[in-house]
C-alpha cells in the first residue's frame, strides 16, 4: 500500500470533513440548485473546489452556479479573470454582479456590517432570480466559533451562524459545507490558491480579529476548546434552524 504524503493526507481529511458535514447536517439533496457565494478568499475557493468534486458524484444529483458580488465603492478587489478560470475549469459557471452601498445612510451600523448586509441581500435576490433553493457560503469551523463568542460577549446571546438556516420569508436555505474544516489555510497553500488583490478596508473595524486572538489563548489552555464549544452548539440546537 503506497505511503501518502502530508499533502495527500490533508486533502483526504478536508474531503472527508466536507462529506461528513453534508451528511450529518443534510446540506445537499437531490434536485438542489445551489448558488455559491465566492468572495475570492481561500475559503470560498475551497468551497468551489469541493462542491465541484461533489458534482461528479451522481448521488445526490444537484447543480451549482457561482456568483461574485463586487462593491463598486469599496477597495476590496479580487482577480476576476482568475476567479472565472478557477471556477469554470471545475465545471461551475461564474458570474459577477456589481453593486454599492452608502455607509452614511445608517450611522448606527458599521461600514463592515452594511457592506456584508448588502452583499447578502444581493445573494438572496440573485438566488430567487435564478431559481436557486440554497446559498452555499464558505464559513468554516473557526468562523462559526468566533461568531458564537462575539454574540456571547457583545450581544449577550448564545447563538451563531447556523450550518443550515432555512429562511422564513423566502424559499431559500443557507448552507455552510465547510463547517467542520480546520485546516483550509494549509490546503490553500498546497493547491496554490491565489490571494485576492486587496483586503477589505473595514476588516480592522470589527471585533472579529480580537476574538480570534482571544480564542487562540483559550486553545492554549485547552486544546479541545473548539470541540467543547461545538458540542455545546449542537446540544442546544444552534447549528440548524428550520
Amino acid at each position: 500500500m503506497p505511503i501518502l504524503s502530508d499533502n495527500e493526507k490533508l486533502e483526504r481529511k478536508i474531503i472527508s470533513r466536507f462529506q461528513k458535514a453534508i451528511y450529518d447536517y443534510n446540506l445537499i439533496c437531490d434536485n438542489d440548485k445551489i448558488l455559491i457565494g465566492i468572495s475570492g478568499g481561500k475559503d470560498s475557493l475551497c468551497l468551489v473546489d469541493l462542491i465541484s468534486r461533489r458534482l461528479r458524484i451522481n448521488k445526490p444529483s444537484f447543480s451549482a452556479e457561482a456568483f461574485h458580488i463586487r462593491m463598486a465603492n469599496i477597495k476590496y478587489e479580487s482577480d476576476i479573470s482568475y476567479l472565472k478560470n478557477f471556477t469554470e475549469s471545475r465545471g461551475i459557471k461564474f458570474n459577477v454582479v456589481t453593486t454599492e452601498f452608502n455607509a452614511m445612510t445608517d450611522k448606527r451600523k458599521s461600514p463592515c456590517f452594511l457592506c456584508s448586509w448588502n452583499r447578502r441581500k444581493q445573494l438572496f435576490t440573485i438566488a430567487q432570480e435564478h431559481g436557486c433553493n440554497k446559498i452555499a457560503l464558505g464559513h468554516h469551523m473557526d468562523d462559526i466559533i468566533h461568531t458564537t463568542m462575539m454574540n456571547l460577549y457583545f450581544q449577550g446571546s448564545f447563538s451563531t451562524m447556523p450550518v443550515r438556516l432555512k429562511m422564513r420569508k423566502m424559499p431559500i436555505t443557507i448552507i455552510r459545507p465547510l463547517c467542520l474544516e480546520e485546516e483550509i489555510k494549509q490546503y490553500a497553500i498546497n493547491n496554490n490558491y491565489k490571494k485576492q488583490i486587496k483586503l477589505c478596508p473595514y476588516e480592522t473595524d470589527s471585533h472579529r480579529n480580537d476574538i480570534c486572538l482571544l480564542f487562540n489563548e483559550v486553545e492554549k489552555m485547552n486544546n479541545e476548546a473548539r470541540y467543547s464549544i461545538w458540542n455545546a452548539l449542537e446540544k442546544n440546537g444552534k447549528l440548524i434552524e428550520e
